[in-house]
């Protein structure tokens, strides 16, 4: 058995203590602060890369990683949409589409989650990539206006596309497990 207390599940612990570091950083006024609010978005943004990774490699998956690192990765993608529209630097409607296919997403996982697993796919994984950048764009002070629309415009279209990858996945292993058990 797999102890809870690994280098895994440390980062990703890591990672959400981190969110209110961050968000501190980002509303203090000042470039070297938003510099700073940056820096702690990025390095949080590699942890998620980095527990899981040590998490497959060395065997130390854990439940409670499975649950604590989708909390973690919402917590930092979903507080940064929202500060950033607080601040009046995205629309509100942009956060409200990202958030909530992020708790639709995570919703229809449970409620499937009898009929079996739907896995994270190569798609999420892009779209994770995506919002980073996006959100990274907006944070870093004086990238050009129309760098920060095409990054989240296209992390939008492929937030909104994988969601709905989501909602076919379910609906297809729904109805194996309906013929298994018709069968």
């Amino acid at each position: 058995m797999v102890s809870t207390w690994n280098i895994a599940n440390a980062l990703t612990v890591a990672r959400l203590a981190i969110v209110p570091v961050f968000i501190v950083f980002l509303f203090v006024d000042g470039q070297g602060w938003r510099i700073a609010a940056l820096a702690v978005f990025l390095v949080a943004s590699l942890t998620d890369q980095l527990d899981g990774w040590l998490a497959r490699r060395y065997g130390l998956v854990t439940d409670f990683g499975k649950i604590a690192d989708p909390i973690a990765d919402k917590a930092l993608i979903g507080s940064a949409l929202v500060c950033l529209s607080l601040l009046g630097e995205i629309a509100w409607w942009v956060t409200a589409v990202i958030i909530a296919r992020e708790l639709g997403v995570t919703l229809l996982r449970f409620a499937v989650i009898r009929h079996g697993v739907i896995p994270a796919s190569y798609g999420g994984k892009v779209k994770t990539v995506l919002q980073i950048l996006a959100i990274a764009l907006y944070i870093w002070p004086g990238v050009p206006d129309l760098a920060r629309w095409s990054a989240m415009a296209l992390a939008v279209l492929v937030t909104v596309a994988t969601g709905l990858d989501y909602v076919f996945r379910a609906i297809r292993l729904r109805q194996v497990a309906r013929r298994s058990r018709a069968a």
